[in-house]
């Protein structure tokens, strides 16, 4: 016979309306059912990526990217998988701005030429922080004429200057060439999947009128504040031959996100990601072997990062964990964890410290123009 559960509730001492319950298991008829402990529900978990993850966006980029990995398990030229950040970097504005296919082409132009402009001042590196600082000044500037053209500007240093100096590490000069060519030549590839995907976005929701946002009135200070962010990351990057010196510059670019306050939020998003991501990246790849289709895969999921998550800090997370691990899969996992993250906090400090000055700059001039005569 089944066994039965019956409750006998009494009141305590100590308060009447406290009840304990005393439940005695015999073989008996049931007075008190106790249902069996329930474990997470599916739709619990459905709904929790619904909330973390983008689906939508997340397709359209494994419809741009997805080709970028496909070409490099056939042909085996690494260019190719940088290709796919030229890929996402068209994608994600296109996909928030709703832009054309003719808006689409000339921020492919601003990236190649962005880009090519960095890559050949890289061996005058004086040329080349200038020249860096200048393009975070512009990416920021551009809100002059429209807010949203912050996000068009971001997705144009990103993807210029991480090339510019990801094509150059530890490689002769001619093989970079070769690198950079490779990139460029096969980028209408990149330029044309997102326009598809434009194209077909446009006969869903109809052609609707694409905005870049009313102007914004104080630009010059966080262009100004973005650009000495980007030049003293870039200095230190050159002067000190560091690795992987484009999260430094991209660092310092990225915590330029308004006031004091939002911008010493944003980097401690991006730090609990670092710290977070890296490590555990690092530690899964000390279990797995070496292995091209995992560095592929990993590279990939890397770039999906960029635009598949709801909240950043999630985001930013798994792409340093994808990162470590895609540098275990290559062989080159030692240090690479500790260099994200301090390449992070120094870049996000210099971030800080140009938001201050400026809003220092800002103060003052406020107090002037409120003095009297």
């Amino acid at each position: 016979m089944t066994a039965r559960v019956w409750c006998d509730r009494r009141s305590t001492p100590q308060s009447a309306d406290h009840i304990s319950v005393v439940c005695i298991v015999f073989r008996s008829p049931l007075w008190c059912p106790v249902n069996p402990p329930t474990t997470p529900s599916a739709a619990g978990l459905r709904d929790l990526l619904s909330r973390e993850v983008k689906t939508s966006e997340l397709l359209r980029a494994l419809i741009v990217v997805g080709p970028m990995v496909a070409a490099y398990f056939i042909l085996r030229e690494t260019a190719l998988l940088n290709l796919g950040l030229v890929a996402v970097s068209l994608l994600i504005p296109a996909l928030r701005q709703h832009f054309p296919p003719k808006v689409v082409a000339w921020h492919y132009l601003a990236i190649l030429v962005t880009f090519a402009a960095l890559f050949l001042a890289a061996p005058v590196k004086p040329l080349f922080v200038v020249l860096t600082a200048l393009a975070g000044f512009l990416a920021v500037a551009g809100t002059r004429y429209g807010e949203h053209f912050r996000t068009l500007g971001n997705w144009v240093f990103i993807p210029a200057v991480y090339l510019a100096c990801e094509v150059r590490e530890g490689v002769s000069a001619e093989e970079a060439i070769r690198h950079a060519g490779v990139i460029v030549a096969s980028s209408p590839i990149a330029l044309a999947l997102v326009c598809a995907i434009q194209t077909y976005d446009q006969r869903l929701r109809g052609n609707a009128a694409t905005s870049l946002g009313p102007p914004a009135a104080d630009w010059f200070l966080p262009a100004a504040a973005t650009a000495m962010a980007v030049f003293a990351a870039a200095a230190l990057v050159e002067i000190f031959n560091l690795a992987q010196g484009q999260w430094v510059m991209w660092s310092a670019a990225s915590v330029v996100v308004g006031d004091l306050t939002a911008s010493t939020g944003k980097l401690k998003q991006r730090a609990i990601g670092a710290f977070v991501g890296a490590p555990l990246g690092f530690l899964t790849g000390l279990a797995l072997p070496q292995s091209r289709v995992g560095y592929a895969i990993a590279i990939l999921a890397a770039t999906l990062t960029l635009i598949s998550f709801s909240r950043y800090v999630v985001g930013f997370g798994l792409r340093c964990f994808f990162i470590a691990l895609a540098a275990s899969f290559a062989g080159g996992a030692s240090g690479i964890a500790e260099e994200r993250i301090v390449n992070v906090l120094i870049g996000g400090t210099f971030g800080l410290i140009a938001v201050a000055l400026t809003e220092i700059v800002r103060l003052r001039v406020m107090r002037k123009t409120r003095s009297p005569g």
